[in-house]
C-alpha cells in the first residue's frame, strides 16, 4: 500500500496533466509545457518518496534521484530521466525566456504532454503493483 504522500504526489501529477491538456487546447503552449513538466516532476517525486521515504529538495535533486532509481528498474523507460531534464527546460523557457528567440511551440508542448502521460502512467503502475 502506498504512503499517503506518494498518493498525494500522484494526484498532483494527474492534476498537472489535466491542466496541461486544457491550456494546450487553448493554444497556450508555454503553460502546457510547464504543466507537462510538473506532471512528470510530481510522478518522479512519488517514486522517490515511495522508495526512499524522502523528498528531493530541488528540481535538480528530483532529476538526479529519479535517474538513479530508474537506472536499474526494467519497468521504467530509460528515456524518462532524460525527458524530465528536457521538460525542465520547457518550464524554464516558459518562466524566463523573453523576445523572439524564446518560447515553447504548441507541438513541443503536445509532445511533452504525451510523454508526461506515459511517465505518470508508468510510475503509477509500478507503485500500484508495489514494485
Amino acid at each position: 500500500m502506498m504512503q499517503p504522500e506518494t498518493s498525494a504526489y500522484l494526484a498532483k501529477a494527474r492534476q498537472a496533466l489535466k491542466e496541461a491538456r486544457i491550456v494546450a487546447a487553448n493554444e497556450l503552449p508555454e503553460a502546457a509545457g510547464r504543466a507537462a513538466y510538473l506532471a512528470a516532476f510530481h510522478a518522479a517525486q512519488a517514486l522517490i518518496f515511495e522508495r526512499t521515504s524522502k523528498t528531493a529538495k530541488s528540481h535538480n535533486g528530483v532529476r538526479s534521484e529519479f535517474a538513479r532509481l530508474a537506472k536499474n528498474d526494467p519497468n521504467i523507460d530509460p528515456s524518462f530521466p532524460t525527458f524530465l531534464a528536457r521538460a525542465y527546460n520547457l518550464k524554464a523557457t516558459a518562466d524566463y525566456a523573453i523576445g523572439d528567440g524564446g518560447g515553447v511551440s504548441l507541438s513541443e508542448a503536445e509532445q511533452a504532454i504525451e510523454i508526461a502521460v506515459q511517465l505518470v502512467d508508468c510510475v503509477e503502475g509500478i507503485l500500484a503493483r508495489g514494485a
